[in-house]
């Protein structure tokens, strides 16, 4: 098909004459909408003094009858003026009209144009072709291993690599939105972890494909759930694994369950966008990298996130497969788009959502879109490593014991390693957030990931998959044996070295890490 040629019969590319006669056509448009916009604006001025003329004078029958003076203008009216009064504080975001009555009108047709023009960009995606084949939604039998946790609920996980009674190192990976147990670390092959001795556990966070919901959930159970799962299978030292919106789970496990963690691996993390800690022109550079829609859909999870289930309803939940940018209204860059379109990310993709809806409930996707953007029960600052503050009598009997024996400093936030990877053109979650984190705690080890995104270096790549575990553990050195009781000591000698390190900034790129 000729692409230089369309039925309007006007040339696009070419030579330059194409191109001017393409550029006055454009500015005769622009300029006649502008003038038929004006006729709209003066037209509706004159419907309107026709109105007040014809209906509103003191003559007619509307003023006769519901006027102030009427009868039923003086029942209401008391009402009215005792509504209108608390409703007053609406006058100052109107700068010239000052009646309440408008505020509220305006704030009605603003928001009613406003769920209109998103509903009909959910409805009508220009940018999808209408002609592609639409794969609907296929409910998997049930696959996952479960336990049962102190509360009656099931929690459903998944085990990869080596046995955990065989590990020499185990990570538990928390998913993040619309996701599920089987994405874990996205197509880390079986043979690396079996070389580097490590035990991959994933789970499905409350209300996520076969886990059971829960009733009142926050970051704390989330932490809680979490470290039953490392008790249920022996796990005595463990590494956390945060990615995206699921760092937030990893920092929880951070803030309440310290004494279990080896350490933390962090891709691309997310924070809260509302953070208070979070300067005016940090919370600037991270806001403006994102979309008009996925800014509402943070101001709708911050204020009314049932309002979310509509869209939810419309997207992900409408039993159809669609694309994750345009459901979640992400900006991508050049290399994650083009990672989108390759068909083995797609069938990923496509079967981890599939698990992820697996119950059809809005609810937990709506309990995870509000844990983003609220307040998580803890700060960043508390992860912070620092010498812990005493009274001025316990710094007194700190200095007389040290006079015998000696002290040991007491230091509060966690004391193990954090390493977080952060793609240089990631617009899902913007480097500037990572900068912010790294602020709040100069200990963590960044690895800065130049020409990057936010899906292609975690994302089925086995040289990134190495890189990752190297850096994390050295030297790769197999399983354990389970009849050497040295190794299994030496095992909890590595993970409390660990926990003793203290590491600085690293920037790297993909060979130097």
């Amino acid at each position: 098909m000729n692409r230089n040629n369309n039925s309007s019969g006007f040339v696009v590319g070419g030579g330059g004459g194409g191109d001017g006669e393409w550029v006055r056509v454009k500015e005769c448009v622009t300029e006649f909408m502008k003038g038929v916009a004006e006729m709209t604006v003066e037209l509706g001025k004159g419907c309107r003094d026709i109105v007040k003329q014809s209906l509103v004078n003191e003559e007619s029958y509307l003023v006769k009858n519901f006027g102030r003076d009427s009868y039923f203008g003086k029942r209401v009216g008391g009402t009215c003026s005792k509504v209108c009064g608390k409703l007053s504080f609406f006058n100052e975001y109107l700068p010239e009209d000052k009646d309440p009555l408008h505020a509220w009108s305006v704030i009605f047709f603003v928001s009613l144009l406003a769920f209109a023009a998103i509903y009909l960009n959910l409805e009508h995606d220009p940018s999808s072709p209408s002609t592609k084949e639409v794969k609907e939604v296929f409910l998997h039998p049930p696959s996952a291993a479960r336990i049962v946790l102190p509360d009656g609920r099931y929690l459903a996980y998944k085990e990869q690599g080596i046995p955990a009674n065989r590990a020499r190192f185990s990570m538990i990976a928390p998913h993040t939105f619309l996701s599920s147990r089987l994405a874990g670390i996205p197509g880390v092959k079986g043979s690396l972890l079996e070389e580097f001795g490590i035990c991959l556990l994933t789970y499905d966070l409350p209300g996520f494909g076969e886990s059971d919901p829960h009733p009142n959930r926050n970051l704390e159970t989330s932490a809680a759930d979490m470290l039953f799962l490392a008790d249920s299978l022996g796990l005595k030292k463990f590494w956390v694994v945060g990615y995206s919106s699921g760092s937030m789970h990893a920092w929880a496990a951070l803030r309440y369950i310290p004494d279990r963690l080896a350490g933390a691996a962090m891709f691309a993390p997310m924070v809260n966008p509302y953070d208070r800690l979070m300067t005016r022109e940090e919370r600037r550079r991270a806001w403006d990298k994102w979309t008009r829609k996925r800014k509402f859909m943070y101001f709708l999870a911050w204020r009314s996130p049932r309002f979310l289930a509509f869209f939810y309803r419309r997207s992900f939940l409408s039993g159809k497969h669609g694309q994750i940018d345009k459901w979640l209204s992400l900006s991508l860059g050049k290399r994650d788009k083009a990672l989108m379109e390759d068909p083995i990310y797609e069938e990923f993709w496509q079967r981890d959502v599939e698990e992820s809806i697996r119950q059809g409930n809005a609810k937990p996707f709506l309990e995870e879109a509000a844990l983003q953007v609220s307040n998580w029960g803890f700060s960043l600052l508390d992860l912070k490593l620092q010498k812990k503050k005493r009274s001025g009598s316990a710094d007194l009997l700190i200095w007389l014991k040290s006079m015998f024996i000696e002290v040991q400093e007491e230091y509060t936030g966690f004391l193990g390693p954090i390493h977080i990877w952060q793609g240089m053109d990631d617009k899902v979650v913007p480097p500037s957030m990572t900068d912010f984190v790294h602020r709040i705690l100069p200990g963590a080890a960044v690895h800065k990931l130049p020409y990057e995104g936010h899906f292609t270096y975690i994302y089925f790549c086995d040289e990134c998959h190495r890189q990752i575990f190297t850096t994390l553990f050295g030297t790769p050195q197999g399983p354990l044996t389970i009849s050497s009781e040295q190794d299994e000591n030496e095992t909890t000698t590595l993970d409390e070295k660990n926990v003793e390190q203290q590491p600085e900034e690293v920037v790297a790129n993909h060979g130097e890490l």
